[in-house]
């Protein structure tokens, strides 16, 4: 069992590919297609994030991103979110994001529970919609599919670690746990282990900081059950 709230399986190997030769374009909820022979290499001009191209990360960008305002838990929240985990709540600090309906999709945690276990998951998803999409992810490859082009692509491999140095420093400034210093999570900075964290961070700061977040989000819209927080059905009981 993952820190994201989900297990996370372990893919099957298959033959990785290059970003060109994906050609994962996103022209609609359920449609790919095939990448333009004449179309810039850059993985960032190819993977639209919901309508919009998926940009490298920036200093601007990150800044905007930091800007992301918490919702403060309330009673009702607390509620949804242990029907949703359906477990008590642990260490959970503050709403991260929420899907179109209201209810939460992310919420952000103590790197220290209550018990005194570190925990290095910031950002933890709990819609489970969300959950179960990213999950159907994991189970056709996709980790891996992603590891592949981590190892091709060195723009993409500079916005991935990017992306860990972000949430470490989201982190820190909770505070500071010495027994996961270092360490973030979803794999990051060179591998791809948890999809429902890096979609969770996502979520959570905004497009254009983490790419394989992003990826995920975009690749978890075009399932045959596609899930955004858009258009997300779940709702408490």
């Amino acid at each position: 069992m993952s820190g994201c709230g989900a297990p996370c399986r372990r893919p099957t190997t298959f033959p990785t590919r290059t970003y060109r030769e994906c050609g994962v374009w996103a022209s609609g909820a359920k449609s790919h297609r095939p990448r333009p022979r004449n179309a810039r290499s850059s993985r960032f001009d190819a993977q639209p994030h919901h309508g919009r191209r998926l940009l490298p990360p920036t200093p601007a960008r990150r800044e905007r991103a930091s800007l992301v305002t918490l919702s403060t838990l309330t009673t009702e929240d607390s509620d949804i979110l242990r029907e949703q985990l359906g477990r008590p709540l642990r260490g959970v600090r503050a709403v991260a994001h929420r899907c179109g309906s209201g209810h939460p999709t992310v919420v952000e945690t103590e790197p220290r529970l209550p018990d005194g276990t570190p925990f290095p998951t910031l950002f933890y998803l709990t819609c489970p919609r969300a959950v179960a999409a990213a999950s159907t992810l994991e189970s056709v490859s996709v980790m891996t599919e992603m590891a592949g082009l981590l190892a091709a692509d060195a723009e993409l491999a500079e916005a991935y670690r990017a992306a860990h140095d972000d949430y470490l420093a989201r982190r820190e400034h909770i505070g500071h746990v010495e027994e996961i210093a270092g360490v973030s999570g979803g794999g990051m900075p060179s591998r791809v282990k948890c999809l429902h964290v890096l979609a969770a961070h996502s979520l959570a700061v905004g497009p254009g900081v983490n790419p394989l977040g992003d990826l995920t989000l975009e690749r978890m819209a075009t399932l045959d059950k596609p899930w955004t927080a858009e258009t997300c059905t779940w709702r408490p009981a």
